[in-house]
């Protein structure tokens, strides 16, 4: 694959310069500048003759991942481009918004840097559409059967694609009012800039997929109505409930969820008049210090927050692998985001003990604690505590699970917070399925877009007795043990 003796000639792992950090704080546009074709082919030259790839297996969609680093260092993006998209259909999202388990898998990595797995990825997807090498793939017949995908983000997207190219109608409906789900709203367009959502959206407009936007299921069409329409359903509303934390002052004026934050200010970010909320010259504390909470944090720096701090309850991740988890597992390791870069303080073992009153209703600090570990619970230590002046708190700490109440009253039944499901992605209601965060809880985008393909596959296979449709590593029952 690729460079036979690549790994021996380029021993440096490198990726593309960043803008400068006081340049990109003065708008939202994306981050990453590009390489030159020199290096990027000496990169994509480092990936080995490994014989057998752990980097698919670390990858929840089995991506050809040697294949295509072998095609870009000898200058066939074609074929790139065809090996991309046989098991993915989205790069330009995984790209830049995965955390790239595949490349904590990468066999190079036992002893030097991983190969830049994510970067080529992204390069091989922009250039592709640059070159006009994507272009939609409509079915050579329909089938006459219809379905509907409750959910346009990945998961949604993914399986929509998919059963639109099988030859079936396919209707996606979102409640928002532009396609994407989390990947327009959640993420921040520094991250991921919407006009590649909005490249994917016209290419499945073309293929003969349908979109319905401002429809919630449940109030603007009800759950037996979509039944009666359709043939199948397959849910992907993800997993939107987000976690709380009920201490003392929680109801004080200030207090935010980190995505009643950040979509309306990806929404002003496109241009929509709506009201946001402005962190400019505010002390912003964020609670929970993950991919949101990063997110969250650049925002606020770009809003011209007077301070931002990041607060973990556990304990600062190594720098490098420990032993209990070992090549190939995917490590829990510190990280620099590129958010992190620009600016804010990041604390960890820190445990909020209640919200501090400015004696108006409005928020004006948290009284933290130092955590610690009894009985292997994390709990605040008395003695340790102290205030952190805060005029805008942000609740960053994941999510629970989807918005069940209107899918229960239909007769759904839950596993967990979740919603039940077989190892077919089938639900207990005949016809009706799910994938991605609904059915499996909070996950990667990877995960999901692996999800929407495979429930793709299953649905397929009840409209019309088999399928030609391609299934993911892992059925829906067993992917929980397989994301490491």
């Amino acid at each position: 694959m690729a460079d036979p003796r690549g790994f021996l000639k380029v021993r440096e792992r490198e990726l593309p310069a960043k803008r400068p950090v006081p340049v990109r704080l003065l708008d939202y546009k994306e981050i990453n500048t590009t390489m030159s074709k020199s290096a990027f082919v000496a990169q994509a030259g480092r990936c080995m003759d490994c014989g057998i790839p752990f980097c698919q297996q670390g990858c929840p969609l089995g991506n050809y991942i040697p294949e295509w680093n072998d095609a870009m260092w000898r200058d066939e993006l074609p074929r790139a481009v065809e090996l991309l998209h046989a098991t993915n259909n989205f790069p330009e999202f995984t790209g830049r918004a995965c955390p790239a388990p595949c490349e904590s898998s990468c066999t190079l990595g036992i002893n030097q840097p991983a190969v830049t797995i994510k970067n080529i990825e992204v390069t091989i997807v922009d250039r592709g559409f640059e070159e006009g090498l994507i272009t939609p793939f409509v079915p050579e017949r329909i089938s006459g059967q219809t379905v509907a995908v409750v959910g346009s983000g990945p998961a949604g997207l993914a399986a929509a694609q998919q059963l639109t190219r099988a030859g079936h109608t396919v209707v996606v409906y979102e409640r928002e009012d532009r396609i994407g789900g989390l990947l327009r709203y959640g993420i921040p367009d520094f991250k991921l800039e919407k006009h590649h959502i909005d490249r994917r959206i016209a290419q499945m407009e073309a293929e003969g997929t349908r979109f319905r936007t401002r429809t919630e299921l449940g109030v603007d069409v009800s759950w037996e109505a979509l039944d009666e329409r359709f043939d199948a359903v397959l849910v992907c509303t993800g997993a939107t409930v987000p976690r709380d934390l009920p201490i003392p002052g929680r109801e004080l004026r200030g207090i935010e969820f980190a995505m009643d934050y950040l979509t309306p200010a990806n929404k002003h970010v496109a241009g929509d008049e709506v009201p946001f909320i402005d962190a400019a010259g505010k002390h912003v504390v964020i609670i929970g210090g993950g991919d949101t909470g990063s997110d969250c944090l650049g925002t606020a720096l770009r809003q011209g927050a007077a301070s931002v701090t990041t607060l973990a309850i556990g304990k600062q991740p190594p720098r490098t692998r420990s032993e209990s988890e070992p090549w190939p597992l995917t490590p829990r390791l510190f990280e620099v985001s590129t958010s992190h870069e620009e600016g804010g303080e990041r604390t960890f073992l820190a445990s909020t003990v209640s919200f501090v009153d400015d004696g108006t209703g409005q928020v004006r600090a948290l009284e933290v604690a130092e955590t610690g570990f009894v009985d292997g619970r994390r709990v605040p230590l008395p003695g340790t505590e102290r205030e952190i002046p805060a005029d805008l708190v942000l609740i960053a700490m994941g999510f629970t699970g989807p918005e069940t109440a209107q899918l229960e009253a239909y007769g759904a039944t839950l596993a967990g917070n979740r919603l039940h499901r077989g190892r077919d992605y089938s639900t207990d209601l005949p016809g009706v399925y799910v994938a991605g965060d609904a059915g499996r809880g909070q996950s990667l985008i990877v995960w999901a877009i692996a999800e929407g393909r495979a429930a793709a596959a299953e649905v397929d296979r009840y409209l019309t007795g088999s399928t030609l449709l391609p299934t993911p590593v892992a059925p829906a029952d067993e992917g929980l043990t397989l994301a490491r």
